[in-house]
């Protein structure tokens, strides 16, 4: 169901997460670098490699990830002073996994821009 990468271990348990969230399409765990004191990553158990190759059948796919960020922010205690969600696409992007995955940031005061 997933694809070759260390999100798709993590999919199917063959590498151990701090999971903080999982459903039948989704998987939400703590980042292992953080780079907020909140760092989650929500990730679909379709293997999508990176946005751009999202298709129109991911449409529900791709808001049901969205509203899990938002429910996992919610549990995290980010919701009253906000949060901010990144999605990096391609090596100019800054993504080094390739399988779609949402960061969760917050915790702190977040500058702009990011980088």
């Amino acid at each position: 169901m997933s694809g070759d990468t260390i999100f798709g271990k993590i999919i199917r348990k063959e590498i151990p997460a701090n999971i903080v969230y999982e459903d039948d399409l989704c998987l939400a765990f703590t980042d292992i670098t953080p780079q907020a004191p909140t760092h989650i990553l929500v990730i679909p158990k379709k293997p999508i490699p990176k946005l751009s190759d999202a298709s129109a059948e991911d449409k529900e796919l791709l808001g049901h990830l969205l509203l899990t960020v938002k429910q996992v922010a919610d549990q995290a205690g980010l919701t009253e002073n906000g949060y901010r969600v990144v999605i990096n696409t391609g090596s100019d992007g800054g993504q080094t996994v390739f399988h779609l995955h949402l960061h969760l940031l917050g915790g702190r005061s977040l500058d702009w821009p990011p980088g």
